[in-house]
């Protein structure tokens, strides 16, 4: 799968994020990379920031948090392009979630592992 096919999986997956959720987000850039950190390779996503429940009055003129979907690693864990639409969209939520204030043990309680 190209990264430009990929990207487009993205997109979708933040597509199908409900309207009422994502007028909420607020700060948030989502890329795109190949690799994740070579200390981390099987890294499927990463959130950098201060999620929404943790902001206070201090919260200003800060760089938007970032997350980042990363392509290799799910390419090589999925068999199907199935596979692959799949794992973005849960990739997508669980690092969203995260800009929302959820953790790890939270998602992984609720199929988003």
């Amino acid at each position: 799968m190209t990264r430009e096919e990929f990207e487009e999986l993205v997109a979708e997956s933040l597509d199908r994020i409900p309207p009422e959720l994502t007028r909420l987000m607020d700060n948030v850039a989502v890329f795109v990379e190949d690799e994740p950190p070579a200390e981390d390779p099987e890294l499927l996503g990463l959130y950098e920031g201060t999620p929404l429940t943790d902001r206070g009055e201090w919260y200003a003129g800060v760089l938007p948090d970032r997350i980042t979907i990363y392509r290799g690693p799910t390419l090589r864990m999925c068999a199907t392009r199935e596979d692959v639409v799949a794992e973005t969209e849960v990739t997508v939520v669980h690092e969203i979630a995260h800009h929302f204030g959820i953790d790890d043990e939270r998602l992984h309680a609720l199929g988003y592992g």
